[in-house]
């Protein structure tokens, strides 16, 4: 893992009384917003931040109950509550000409919160877009089998906290496996680091409310209607969705061009970051 306090700073901020986001700044230029998948954290864009930042003033965030973000028990991790938090990001501190760079459930959030904000966003980078489950955990769930098996077992009452506590790190690392096809596993000091924040206190809980909040990241498809601004969708080639479910995205952002990387799953910017450098710099 790359010392990213070597390249930019770490700070905190309040985005309002119960929420409060890590993040990462690095670099000169517009903003762009990197937004993680869902278990990961800001660390999760370590291997593309030293080359955007050489172009933008990068900004690399915790989601909500993500990596060292503040963590509320009582609050629902679905996708409007992680929208208000990024909204809320990009109002305090009052970022205009905004790239917006998502994976997974970053991805959706990118194009939500374009949605919500057409006079601060520039254009959006939706790499594997999560908007397509169909029951509790769908997309993790067609990874592997330990996924289905372990993911399917979060979602039951009681049995679903127990399975969430058991968690280590090599059930972690086969789990995520299901999300790579170039490389046949995560890097070790990332999957170390995603191991550690796991056992903080409440974690299961943002863990499994983010999982709950299913039917949430695809009814937000309701909202791409409403992106004004230039989006380009991207798909690893073996990511988690079908190729209905991505032509139906793109229908709905109004028709746009889908770019599909060979030889790529789910997890595009560890699978093959070069290439989503690339995508993002050539935007």
């Amino acid at each position: 893992m790359q010392d990213l306090t070597k390249i930019g700073k770490t700070s905190e901020l309040q985005v309002d009384g119960n929420r409060s986001i890590r993040y990462l700044k690095a670099g000169n230029g517009e903003p762009l917003i990197l937004l993680h998948t869902i278990r990961t954290q800001l660390d999760y864009f370590e291997a593309v931040i030293p080359q955007l930042a050489k172009h933008f003033t990068v900004y690399a965030i915790d989601l909500p109950g993500h990596g060292y973000a503040s963590i509320d028990t009582k609050a629902n991790y679905d996708e409007p509550y992680f929208r208000s938090a990024v909204i809320e990001f990009i109002e305090k501190l009052d970022l205009n000409n905004v790239t917006l760079v998502g994976e997974s459930i970053g991805a959706v959030l990118a194009l939500t919160v374009a949605s919500q904000l057409p006079d601060r966003i520039k254009q959006v980078i939706s790499s594997n877009t999560y908007d397509y489950d169909q029951r509790y955990g769908d997309g993790v769930r067609r990874g592997n089998f330990l996924a289905n098996f372990v993911i399917g077992q979060f979602g039951i009452p009681y049995v679903g906290a127990m399975a969430a506590a058991m968690e280590n790190i090599l059930f972690l690392g086969l789990i995520m496996k299901g999300g790579l096809k170039n490389k046949s596993w995560m890097p070790g000091n990332l999957l170390s680091e995603l191991d550690r924040v796991g056992r903080r206190k409440g974690y299961r809980y943002v863990e499994r409310s983010t999982f709950a909040g299913w039917q949430s990241w695809s009814k937000a498809r309701s909202l791409y209607a409403k992106v004004k601004v230039p989006v380009k969708l991207v798909y690893g080639e073996n990511d988690w969705s079908t190729d209905a479910e991505r032509q139906r995205t793109a229908r709905e952002l109004g028709g746009v061009t889908i770019s599909t990387i060979g030889n790529t799953g789910h997890f595009t910017f560890v699978d093959n970051p070069q290439k989503m450098t690339e995508i993002v710099l050539a935007s």
